[in-house]
């Protein structure tokens, strides 16, 4: 009787490993849960800010309509300009069993489809997580037009040993504990949803808008807007708040909150989803390179 080369049985051993520990975590992971709760912005204090270097935020009101106008200007710059761009990028969000995840933070590489002076080419992104401690050091690449489309993970640590077969970006392993696919990630992706969305809620009375300019953000004075609606809209993503903060000067949305409906009068909004990046590079040089797992700089094995 033939008996199976050790070498094939210990690396299907670690292969079925690795498959088991993604089943049961998220790829990309949203951590196994918090019970911290998010608060939305308080601006009540804001007239008391005494620092001289810093502008007193002024809040005004708006409109939907403008918000329209704001994020379509966004979105044409960065058409015109935006070809790639790096940041800091923080999430948190409930997925589709209703548990809001931990907090992720993740280096995010991204070129958008606009590099080559039209929206021909493809999005191509990588990720090397930050925290929480779980998922430290994972590294994640996907891109439309290389890999043939898949979604390429290596784990950090001993799981990283093995290759970890290219996953179907849209499957269940990809989605597992996600509210979207990785193809949403990203500044551009995250104007168009603003934008959908604006423009199915245009002319609904129960929603009131405001924005307040000088609002501090890593430093940077910025636009903060807030939508709120007056009662549930009863659609998909239905939310009671949403915040979206812009950097005015260059045009980029920084962060996307939103915030469900509570239980009751007396309890504080809950939070639903929310996408901040830091630190944000534009137009820096990136190349094939750093979207191929050959990439000596990652640990792709």
């Amino acid at each position: 009787m033939k008996y199976p080369n050790k070498h094939v049985v210990l690396g299907g051993f670690v292969f079925a490993l690795v498959a088991a520990v993604l089943l049961f975590s998220t790829v990309p992971s949203s951590g196994r849960g918090s019970s911290q709760r998010v608060l939305p912005t308080d601006l009540s204090n804001s007239e008391s800010q005494t620092d001289d270097d810093l502008q007193t935020p002024k809040t005004r009101p708006s409109s939907l309509e403008e918000v329209l106008q704001i994020a379509t200007r966004a979105r044409a710059e960065m058409a015109r300009s935006l070809h790639s761009y790096t940041a800091r990028f923080v999430k948190q969000e409930v997925d589709h069993s209703g548990l809001l995840g931990e907090q992720t933070e993740m280096l995010l590489k991204v070129q958008t489809r606009f590099r080559n002076g039209d929206e021909s080419a493809g999005k191509r992104v990588y990720l090397r997580f930050l925290a929480p401690e779980s998922v430290k050091g994972r590294e994640v690449i996907w891109a439309e037009d290389l890999h043939d489309g898949k979604l390429l993970v290596h784990e950090a640590g001993l799981l990283g040993m093995a290759p970890i077969p290219p996953l179907d970006p849209n499957g269940f392993l990809a989605m597992r504990g996600q509210r979207y696919p990785i193809s949403q990630i990203g500044i551009v992706r995250l104007v168009e949803k603003l934008i959908e969305r604006g423009q199915e809620d245009l002319g609904n009375p129960d929603i009131d808008v405001t924005i307040t300019q000088d609002f501090l953000f890593d430093d940077i004075s910025a636009d903060l807007i807030q939508v709120k609606r007056a009662k549930p809209s009863g659609k998909e993503g239905d939310f009671s708040l949403a915040e979206i903060v812009i950097d005015p000067t260059r045009q980029l949305i920084v962060r996307y909150r939103s915030f469900g409906w509570p239980e009751s009068s007396e309890e504080v909004a809950p939070l639903q989803e929310s996408y901040t990046y830091h630190d944000i590079q534009t137009n820096v040089d990136l190349t094939e390179l750093d979207f191929d797992p050959k990439n000596p700089e990652y640990g792709y094995p």
